[in-house]
């Protein structure tokens, strides 16, 4: 239990990070953006403040996961964090949208634009610096906790990070070359590499939410782990059911015995079953149902000894 706790610490204090580094950023690129009249800049501006919005949505979705289930939520609240992470999809989209519009309306109605972009070049080369160390720590914690949410922000810092160095080498051009024209073009290319993000983001979210089976390696993970109580037990057919709430798995099981297998032998290798389970997936809840390997519907054998 003190190992999940740690970990719940943990994500909150990357999650309140992400928070505090998107707003700082935010407010210097908005601020090179106006000065410099950038487009790719002031599109980054955005990016960054949709990344501001998902992190405040990201922290808040990794509290209430973190709280025990309740009468209302009997399977946990795990499901925050894969709303969260759908939202947080939609709002990378949304943001790679807006940067199009305007990117076009700059190419075809013409912008003004400050030769003086030395700040704008150093804005972009601190968030590449800053957004590096912050994905990196979310998607560390993400992959120990297996959360969704966080894996999102992770990912959306991580687009920050291309669309940064994007914008960065576009501003050095200009200012060696003097196109302009490059501006534009830059916001353009980087919004689609931010629609593509948000885009995989949302469906892998999604799926989640339908409450779509567990990758098939993971599943494959759970019938090697039967396999070795295969002296005493075995996996009905069609027997195994597993999907992912938020941080956690949910997983069912119907297992077959020998007609004169006792109830406490039953017990006990359940019981190891869902030890070794748990060792490989710390955070899982696991359902085991037994049945006599006889059993039909329609049974006539006497089972009781």
């Amino acid at each position: 239990m003190s190992k999940v706790k740690n970990i719940d610490k943990r994500k909150k204090f990357v999650a309140g990070l992400s928070i505090l580094s998107n707003v700082t950023l935010t407010a210097l690129k908005i601020l090179a953006g106006i000065i410099s009249g950038s487009m790719s800049v002031i599109s980054e501006a955005i990016h960054s403040l949709s990344d501001c919005l998902a992190s405040v949505l990201t922290f808040f979705s990794v509290i209430k996961s973190s709280q025990p289930a309740d009468e209302d939520h009997p399977y946990g609240h795990g499901k925050y964090e894969d709303m969260a992470g759908f939202i947080e999809g939609l709002l990378i989209i949304f943001a790679a949208l807006f940067i199009f519009y305007k990117s076009f309306q700059k190419l075809i109605f013409g912008f003004s634009y400050s030769a003086e972009n030395n700040l704008g070049i150093i804005v972009m080369a601190l968030a590449v610096v800053m957004n590096s160390v912050v994905s990196y720590l979310l998607f560390k914690v993400a992959k120990e906790s297996n959360s969704v949410s966080l894996y999102a922000d992770g990912e959306h810092l991580r687009t920050d990070i291309y669309s940064s160095l994007g914008v960065l080498a576009a501003l050095v051009l200009i200012k060696i070359t003097g196109y302009t024209i490059l501006d534009p073009v830059i916001a353009i290319m980087i919004a689609g590499f931010i629609y593509k993000a948000g885009y995989a983001i949302s469906k892998k979210s999604f799926t989640k939410l339908l409450d779509h089976s567990l990758p098939e390696n993971e599943m494959s993970a759970i019938k090697d782990i039967l396999k070795e109580f295969s002296d005493e037990v075995s996996l009905k057919q069609n027997g195994i059911k597993a999907r992912q709430i938020g941080p956690t798995m949910d997983i069912d099981l119907i297992l077959q015995f020998p007609c004169d297998t006792s109830i406490c032998e039953c017990h006990k290798i359940c019981d190891k079953i869902e030890k070794r389970i748990q060792k490989l997936y710390s955070r899982c809840s696991i359902s085991i149902h037994s049945e006599p390997i006889c059993y039909s519907k329609n049974c006539q054998k006497n089972c009781t000894k």
